[in-house]
């Protein structure tokens, strides 16, 4: 009598019976076709980063200039003393690379003092459509602290 009886059907043979499908290849497919777009994709974040690294740091250097020149009427003439003190801040860049100037409105008694700071950037690849090379430019102006207070 126990061999009429039907067979049971659990998912245990059930899984045995069906053979599983056979994916192995579509993940290193996938990654095959993915990985030069993320290595793109990083390569422009890491040159958009190094841009705004770049403009800070020639940004500072020219406020660091402006900051020295605005002591008094002395400093304010003083161009290599603005160059050398601007200089100090840009630790990471080409310093030969990296041109400050400065200017005043008058030799005698500056009111004004205005650094300019320039710096050439060069992209880590070439991108089609966008330049390689730009020149990082940034001019602060400080007003200058008389001898005598008004």
């Amino acid at each position: 009598m126990l061999s009429r009886l039907p067979m049971l059907r659990t998912p245990i043979t059930l899984a045995k019976r069906i053979p599983p499908k056979r994916h192995q290849g579509v993940a290193a497919t996938e990654l095959a076709l993915l990985l030069p777009v993320l290595g793109l994709l990083f390569v422009i974040a890491l040159d958009y980063s190094r841009i705004f690294y770049v403009t800070m740091v020639v940004t500072n250097c020219a406020r660091n200039g402006a900051a020295y020149g605005s002591q008094n009427p002395t400093t304010a003439n003083d161009t290599s003393g603005i160059q050398s003190v601007a200089q100090m801040d840009a630790g990471n860049l080409n310093l030969t690379n990296l041109s400050v100037t400065s200017t005043t409105d008058s030799t005698t008694n500056p009111t004004y003092v205005d650094v300019t700071a320039s710096y050439p950037f060069t992209t880590i690849t070439n991108y089609p459509g966008v330049p390689s090379t730009t020149t990082i430019v940034r001019t602060v102006r400080m007003s200058v602290s008389p001898w005598t207070p008004n």
